[in-house]
């Protein structure tokens, strides 16, 4: 047995990887055309992001906007930690993430805020590290949390689409450094 599980993974894989290596890439088309205002530029993609998730208690968001800054095939990753045990991911679509937040964001009011940000680029390619603030509403005296979004972006040449957001609140045992804070005046 054992040496048919190593003949397979022998000969049988390495048609599997050629062929992985050899499948195109996903074309870079959204369902919903995007406002090109939305998705010109790092600030501009950034901007449309959290003002779509962003609003009052009752309000709907414009999910169709939202699909249309994401690539086909991107990522929305939750990550944190229970009480005991390791820290984990939950992998989401946007319709998944729509679908599990969408009647929370609406139903009791959420507005993330940008307050610092770091943006790294190289060729197509743009990591930024957006730490936030969330209050449920904007005339909230404090945040009810804090976190650093992990956002990976694609610069087309035409515009810019998000490939996958990681994302982790700030616990007491995880405070968020001073260098993705803002600087102080």
């Amino acid at each position: 047995m054992r040496r048919l599980f190593i003949l397979l993974l022998a000969f049988g894989g390495a048609p599997l990887a050629a062929n992985a290596q050899a499948a195109p890439p996903v074309a870079a088309t959204a369902p919903a055309a995007a406002a090109p205002a939305d998705v010109g530029s790092v600030d501009a993609i950034l901007g449309a992001l959290y003002g779509v998730i962003s609003g009052d208690k009752g309000v709907e968001r414009d999910w169709d906007r939202m699909e249309a800054l994401f690539h086909p095939g991107a990522r929305l990753i939750p990550t944190g930690r229970r009480d005991t045990g390791p820290a984990r991911a939950r992998v989401m679509t946007v319709a998944d993430y729509v679908a599990a937040s969408g009647p929370v964001l609406e139903g009791q009011g959420f507005h993330e805020v940008e307050i610092a940000r770091q943006v790294q680029q190289f060729g197509h390619i743009v990591h930024v590290w957006s730490t936030y603030e969330a209050r449920r509403s904007l005339s909230d005296p404090q945040p009810f949390m804090r976190g650093i979004n992990s956002i990976q972006l694609l610069d087309d040449g035409e515009r810019f689409w998000i490939l996958s957001i990681a994302w982790s609140q700030e616990t007491p045992d995880s405070p968020i450094p001073a260098e993705y804070l803002p600087a102080r005046q």
